[in-house]
């Protein structure tokens, strides 16, 4: 990913707040053709020290897992966030022209399969209660050959993430005032987007 340096996000803090509030990411890896694949999924991300882990699972039946299999494959996640249009007759300054504002993160690393039935399971639960805390006691009383046929649907992995970047386009190359008008037009929008888009161009003045 492109990113100037006015556009650069390495705040570590949130970067990971920014990957657990858009939490549905793209999985991108290449096969041993170097054909690119990607698998739309939710990742949790864990953070213990300086290392950050990313755990998720994927159908048995998509072929992607198989190119990862291997011990170390590299993949990236892609953390997508807000974005929205950006017209020129907001800005001052003339001649202009369009752009689109967003917010992303690509976290880059290794991809381990987790093989062992406790394994998936403890990815399971551990997805569960970052998304619906609440279910995590029904889940616990599900019967035991149901759970066992979902676990063999799936393939349960972990992410040692080696290297994060983040870009935050949020109009930092315009003028203040222009800034404020593209907030305010952003705000008044009807596509929730765009209103989060203008909460983290208040947030970066």
């Amino acid at each position: 990913m492109h990113v100037p340096s006015d556009n650069r996000m390495d705040d570590r803090a949130r970067q990971l707040a920014f990957m657990r509030q858009y939490s549905f990411a793209t999985l991108v890896s290449a096969d041993a053709g170097a054909v690119p694949c990607a698998t739309h999924l939710p990742l949790l991300a864990l953070e213990a020290g300086a290392q950050l882990r990313l755990l998720g699972h994927m159908a048995r039946a998509n072929p992607q897992w198989r190119d990862l299999s291997g011990a170390g494959a590299e993949v990236l996640a892609i953390f997508h966030g807000p974005h929205a249009y950006v017209s020129p007759g907001l800005y001052q300054r003339h001649p202009s022209v369009p752009t689109w504002n967003y917010a992303a993160v690509h976290a880059y690393g290794s991809l381990q399969v987790l093989d062992r039935d406790e394994d998936r399971l403890q990815v399971l639960r551990q997805l569960v209660a970052a998304s619906d805390a609440a279910y995590l006691k029904q889940m616990e009383h599900l019967p035991e050959d149901y759970l066992a046929l979902k676990l063999q649907g799936i393939v349960a992995f972990e992410i040692t993430v080696r290297r994060v970047v983040a870009r935050w386009k949020l109009s930092q190359d315009r003028l203040p005032q222009e800034r404020q008008a593209i907030a305010e037009a952003l705000e008044q929008s009807a596509d929730s987007a765009a209103q989060a888009l203008a909460g983290m161009m208040r947030a970066a003045d």
